[in-house]
């Protein structure tokens, strides 16, 4: 019942933000206009234009990429047992906008079907070196060996990508990969990222059921009759893909996949069968709300989300790394 609440609440507030958007910005729209634009488009109107080519594209696209990051932190954080798991924090974004930055310098005509490719291959460079670092030493992979892991790595890759940038002069083409920005998404990104997007999700839907029961623990699990194995390369693949296409929208954001699968299971319980959905929710109206106030704390100016979220997500991950993630 609560999770219904929450689901169907979200929708009604992703709804209301996503409105909300396309009205406020640097020049604000009627209500009126907006709905004419959206149902009735008149091209040779110039505030229709603005609402077509700018600012629908570029809302569809936060709530995309709000999602992406909290399914695929919610898959995580439920293979891993680990609540500090986060693309941003174990290396995933790091790596993908790693090889976005070689795309830039020795493949700079790449078409931005390609660049998700590039994206993907880099997100599975950066996952291989946390995790290859992290099983090193006495004791194994620990959460904490994980996340520092996750951050040596991440210091290593985007220094490199800061070193390519500056040796190709790159450093304004690369500025908003690492500062966080949905402005440039248009209707042809939106159009060769969405069946990704939907795939990726459809998978999180399958092993729903049994991120479940490997919560409970591998040897529970392995004893319910979950192939945990096949399950974990399953995720793997489905965060991947959903990392690679966020970095390669919106550059290298961290903290929205730590805080809001907590906040969902807060919400909702630890049955991933709402998870997921309910993350898919949360996370779009987050990045949305975060993506107005980027844009409305200093009109005309927009300030970068990726700073932005990161005021809210790192005492959020203090509190965790204080609390041990107990909850788990």
């Amino acid at each position: 019942m609560v999770a219904s609440i929450v689901l169907f609440g979200g929708i009604a507030l992703l709804v209301f933000a996503i409105w909300s958007s396309i009205l406020f910005g640097a020049a604000d729209i009627k209500f009126s206009t907006v709905w004419l634009a959206v149902f009735d488009y008149n091209s040779t109107l110039t505030t229709h234009q603005i609402i077509q080519e700018i600012r629908l594209p570029r809302v569809l696209g936060a709530a995309i990429i709000g999602a992406c990051f909290a399914v695929a932190g919610s898959i995580m954080q439920g293979m891993t047992r680990n609540p500090l798991a986060d693309p941003g924090l174990l290396g995933l974004n790091a790596g993908a906008a790693f090889m976005v930055a070689i795309c830039f310098a020795f493949f700079p005509g790449l078409s931005y079907q390609y660049l998700i490719l590039f994206s993907f291959v880099g997100a599975m460079l950066g996952t291989i070196l946390v995790y290859g670092i992290g099983f090193m030493g006495k004791g194994g992979l620990t959460p904490m060996r994980l996340v520092l892991a996750g951050a040596a790595v991440s210091a290593l890759l985007v220094a490199l990508s800061q070193g390519i940038a500056i040796h190709f002069d790159l450093a304004q083409d690369l500025a908003f990969w690492y500062a966080g920005d949905v402005s440039g998404t248009t209707w042809s990104n939106l159009k060769i990222l969405t069946p990704w997007v939907v795939v990726a999700m459809i998978g999180a839907f399958i092993i729903g059921p049994s991120l479940t029961l490997l919560n409970l623990g591998e040897e529970v699990a392995i004893g319910l009759g979950q192939r945990t194995g096949v399950i974990k390369l399953f995720g793997a693949v489905i965060v991947l893909i959903l990392a690679g296409i966020a970095v390669s929208v919106v550059g290298a954001v961290s903290f929205v996949g730590l805080m809001i699968p907590h906040i969902t299971r807060f919400l909702v319980g630890h049955d991933y069968r709402w998870i997921i959905p309910c993350s898919i929710v949360i996370g779009s109206l987050f990045m949305v709300v975060a993506d107005l106030c980027a844009r409305m704390i200093n009109p005309p100016s927009e300030t970068p989300i990726g700073a932005l979220i990161a005021l809210i997500g790192v005492p959020f991950f203090l509190y965790l790394a204080r609390k041990g993630g107990r909850e788990l």
